[in-house]
């Protein structure tokens, strides 16, 4: 697939791309609809948007390949998809890459907390041994179908064992074959700056909005030599708050208008669905 050569090149230009996260199809078609090169298949976004759950290992396989299948359907641009642990042992990432491959995933991400993992800056994470880790960056490298699909090998290990730990984790995944790293939950501005000089493999790096690590500016992040710059669940908070605020006016003054600012237009709305596009089809059918 073109789309996986695309991201892979994204990766390596170490430009700091903005990869914003999709909860469904038509936050998908948003991203796409405003330029972004890549989408990122979130899995706490799944889970909040889909289940009304906190990201605290709620997803099962099937339900981010279903999203991943939709959303692939979609838009056109390259799929990073959070496989959270690959939901089981080495076998079951395995399995997870093949299902998730097939569903149209690009670039595939492992971590390697304790099941049932839970997001990144929450408190009461742990991690599986560095060998047991390494054992399932493996098993997912050997699975892949096409040498294109990329595996993006993320560890949790500086919350639990430090800064240095989780360097030498992020090296053996490298090592055993990942094509793109991701130190999570960085907590200091040094460290930010310093893991684009300590591991040579194009790194992801994650902007929470509210999380833990130090919010830098794509620009910044590109300086240093990120392939990556995650906003996974900007779309999802901007999402919530629009809601908010429509439904507050709607609750306090009975009605809401197209002029009041506060919601996408009716034209808007069918435009990003492809309607136009679905009536010429029609049209030919009938």
């Amino acid at each position: 697939m073109q789309t996986r050569k695309k991201l892979r090149a994204l990766a390596e230009a170490r430009r700091g791309a903005l990869v914003p996260g999709a909860f469904n199809a038509l936050s998908a078609r948003v991203i796409e609809d405003l330029g972004f090169e890549a989408i990122y298949v979130t899995g706490a976004g799944v889970t909040n948007m889909w289940f009304g759950m906190p990201d605290q290992g709620f997803m099962g396989l099937a339900e981010i390949a279903d999203h991943t299948a939709r959303i692939r359907d979609a838009v056109s641009l390259p799929l990073i998809v959070d496989a959270d642990t690959g939901f089981g042992n080495a076998l079951n990432v395995r399995h997870t890459v093949r299902t998730l491959e097939r569903a149209g995933a690009d670039c595939i991400q492992f971590e390697d907390q304790v099941a049932p993992k839970r997001c990144g800056h929450f408190s009461g994470k742990e991690v599986i041994s560095t060998e047991e880790a390494v054992s399932k960056i493996k098993a997912a490298v050997d699975a892949r179908q096409d040498e294109d699909l990329l595996i993006l090998a993320r560890t949790d290990a500086c919350a639990t064992q430090g800064f240095e730990a989780a360097i030498e984790r992020a090296q053996k995944f490298a090592e055993a074959g990942a094509d793109i790293l991701f130190v999570e939950a960085v907590t200091e501005a040094e460290e930010v700056r310093a893991l684009p000089r300590r591991l040579a493999k194009p790194q992801l790096m994650n902007m929470v909005i509210g999380g833990r690590t130090p919010i830098f500016n794509a620009d910044q992040l590109a300086e240093l030599g990120y392939g990556i710059v995650l906003y996974a669940n900007a779309a999802l908070q901007g999402a919530v708050a629009g809601m908010q605020k429509a439904l507050t006016v709607l609750r306090d003054e009975k009605e809401v208008q197209e002029s009041s600012g506060l919601v996408t237009p009716f034209a808007e709305r069918q435009r990003l669905v492809g309607k136009p596009e679905w009536d010429a089809l029609e049209k030919r059918y009938v």
